[in-house]
């Protein structure tokens, strides 16, 4: 009986999720895809406790400022944006406070965090702009979401 509560209990709680945009890759203008999306699709699956858009050091102040405003970390980068938002994302997989990881993008570099985060028992999400994007990513995570621009 106790035990039927506990996990009625664990399975209501709202899931904890983090959240990892690939920015250059993914708002891009020809894409018409922007944070409001992404954001509205990923609180579908829990409440943000990690939310993270890799940008690279071209980024304009005004993109920056969209990013806060979306309450977003906006993570500025001089190296490859992919490595810094992989890291991130292999060490964010080893939170035990995170239930959830989403990665917004549209290749497959974040691949092998993703099957980490897999492997941890996290449960994941890919967010993507076309469906002809990433084939390993959206054939790996536990669920894609393809994003209609605008």
């Amino acid at each position: 009986m106790l035990r039927k509560k506990i996990r009625s209990l664990l399975e209501h709680r709202e899931k904890k999720l983090a959240v990892f945009i690939d920015g250059p890759n993914l708002l891009r203008k020809e894409l018409g895809v922007d944070l409001e999306m992404i954001k509205k699709e990923a609180k579908k699956f829990g409440s943000i406790k990690i939310g993270r858009v890799y940008l690279n050091q071209f980024a304009s102040n005004k993109l920056v400022e969209a990013v806060v405003n979306q309450g977003f970390e906006p993570i500025i980068t001089t190296t490859d944006v992919d490595v810094a938002m992989a890291c991130d994302a292999t060490e964010t997989v080893f939170n035990e406070e995170i239930d959830v990881m989403v990665f917004a993008t549209r290749d497959s570099d974040f691949l092998p965090a993703l099957i980490k985060a897999k492997n941890k028992g996290k449960e994941t999400v890919a967010i993507m702009a076309e469906e002809m994007s990433a084939s390993a990513l959206k054939n790996t995570a536990d669920k894609v979401i393809f994003l209609k621009g605008k």
